[in-house]
């Protein structure tokens, strides 16, 4: 006999593609759950069936979460309840993470079952810096707000990571190229799936590729970090120095300034000992 779950909320990564990416952990959780809140109830239905298991379960998604999420919550003080959404990690995307707050400020237990992600399955696929990486999702589909979207992220000194339809995906790598500039790029689609691709090239290059037609199937961007910052001007450094310096002692002083423009603290050092003199 199936042991049951301890009451709670259990937030459960499904497959993102290929159903054989559920794992073990996830499969059990969701044959002991006592109902399973799921963005589309159709599509659980066939990684249920896939995996041999039927189970109670009902919608929550953008359209009726808020409706619905109390009644969940009173739920969760007696009965397991998975969360899940139609590919991946729940709340890379979605509502779940208002789900997840209010059970926390409720006293209810969470537990997650961590697995697939789109996001960072595109990483490992892209050969792009992964050291310091951005998610942003999907941008606006109006061109004004787009752009402004992008102009707030120009400067950060990361690659960035977005969601993207096929039908927009040329209208949005064009936004980038202009927004961005010729930076290293790939659009990742299909992936797990048997079509799996990432194609790789400048901004530019991609947008001209997919300005006629964008594939199908479920992609994402990935655009690698700025170059490197242009040196800082003697007179800027002298100025954040003088700043620093009304606030701080000679060595914090310098210190604070190099972490804030990569330069050498002891060649800083110096400079405020002659600036403070």
């Amino acid at each position: 006999m199936t042991e049951p779950l301890a009451p709670g909320l259990y937030i459960v990564a499904t497959p993102i593609g290929n159903l054989g990416d559920l794992s073990p952990r996830a499969a059990d959780i969701l044959l002991r759950a006592d109902l399973i809140a799921a963005e589309d109830t159709r599509v659980t239905a066939k990684l249920l069936r896939h995996i041999g298991v039927k189970r109670p379960m009902t919608p929550y998604h953008d359209h009726n979460a808020d409706r619905e999420r109390p009644a969940l919550i009173e739920r969760m003080r007696s009965e397991a309840i998975a969360l899940v959404s139609d590919a991946g990690t729940p709340m890379i995307s979605d509502p779940g993470f208002k789900l997840v707050r209010d059970a926390r400020a409720a006293g209810v237990p969470i537990v997650t079952i961590p697995g697939p992600c789109a996001a960072v399955a595109a990483l490992t696929l892209a050969g792009l810096p992964t050291d310091r990486f951005l998610f942003l999702g999907f941008l606006p589909s109006k061109e004004k707000a787009r752009a402004d979207a992008i102009a707030e992220i120009a400067a950060i000194r990361a690659s960035l990571v977005f969601y993207e339809s096929g039908p927009r995906l040329g209208a949005m790598l064009a936004a980038l190229a202009k927004g961005l500039g010729e930076r290293d790029a790939a659009v990742a689609r299909e992936i797990s799936k048997a079509f799996e691709e990432c194609v790789t090239g400048t901004l530019g290059e991609l947008a001209e590729r997919y300005a006629d037609a964008g594939p199908k199937g479920e992609i994402v961007i990935v655009v690698g970090p700025p170059g490197e910052a242009p040196p800082a001007e003697v007179g800027d450094v002298d100025a954040l120095l003088h700043e620093a310096l009304e606030r701080l002692p000679v060595a914090k002083a310098a210190k604070e300034v190099a972490a804030a423009t990569g330069l050498d603290r002891h060649e800083l050092y110096n400079r405020a000992l002659e600036l403070k003199a």
